[in-house]
């Protein structure tokens, strides 16, 4: 793998690292291919127990996807051709036989904030942040899968929140709408529970684990099936996603129209 996306096995879990500290773990396409092969693969590899997910340093879990990766967009096509992407990726992640562990410190953005939610369990350092700030960043929009994965998980009250306010959830707010199961005081201390949390789960009934898993996904299922992909290219070939990419680039407000 590259040095971008990090991969070390020991005992039977995979530890996997988002590996851009320069870039707060920004997601780039290879990335995000990364776990999808791994993601894919671990149904078939028997020596994979447990995956840990988790991005380099205390400042990150994942920024979301890197934003020079959009400046090309400026089609309809080319929008639903992300998204599809994306969600094929998720998918995968969710629909991986192996138990996923994702070990947030600091924040879990757009595309990180995905990753973490399509993870079986989320913990987090004190530091741990969560939300998709689109509305004061891009003026896009989620898929309608990463909608129905947050109103199943967070309500639909919340995401109305999450998103309208572009806030982040701190750690014990994040724990209170159950996105994070345990909080540890530091980002050593977050990485020595997850490795514990993994030998743990390890020892239980594989199969008892991955009916759950099934079922939970099976509940969530009706909801990805409403259409979606109007929302799609309605924000992502608009005026304001383009006045967006170029303002987060120069570091500066962006200038909504709603055009």
């Amino acid at each position: 793998m590259s040095d971008e996306f990090l991969i070390e096995k020991r005992d039977g879990i995979v530890f996997v690292t988002l590996n851009r500290p320069q870039a707060r773990n920004a997601m780039t396409f290879p990335m995000y291919e990364g776990l999808y092969r791994l993601a894919t693969e671990a149904n078939t590899d028997d020596s994979i127990k447990v995956i840990v997910i988790t991005g380099a340093g205390e400042k990150a879990f994942a920024a979301g996807t890197d934003i020079s990766q959009f400046t090309n967009f400026k089609t309809a096509a080319d929008a639903l051709a992300y998204e599809e992407k994306i969600d094929r990726i998720m998918t995968a992640l969710e629909n991986c036989q192996k138990p996923t562990i994702a070990a947030i410190a600091g924040a879990a953005t757009g595309g990180g904030a995905a990753i973490a939610s399509v993870c079986d369990l989320r913990i987090g350092a004190a530091n741990a942040r969560f939300g998709f700030p689109i509305a004061k960043t891009l003026g896009n929009c989620l898929s309608m899968a990463n909608y129905a994965r947050l109103a199943v998980m967070m309500g639909p009250a919340r995401v109305m929140d999450l998103i309208y306010t572009a806030r982040l959830l701190g750690a014990e707010e994040m724990k209170a709408v159950g996105l994070l199961s345990e909080i540890l005081p530091d980002h050593a201390a977050l990485q020595a529970r997850a490795e514990e949390l993994a030998r743990v789960i390890m020892t239980h009934a594989p199969l008892t684990m991955r009916a759950t898993k099934e079922a939970m996904r099976r509940l969530r299922a009706p909801l990805r099936e409403i259409h979606g992909d109007d929302l799609v290219e309605m924000c992502f070939t608009s005026k304001d996603f383009a006045e967006g990419v170029e303002s987060f680039l120069a570091r500066r407000p962006a200038k909504w129209t709603g055009t």
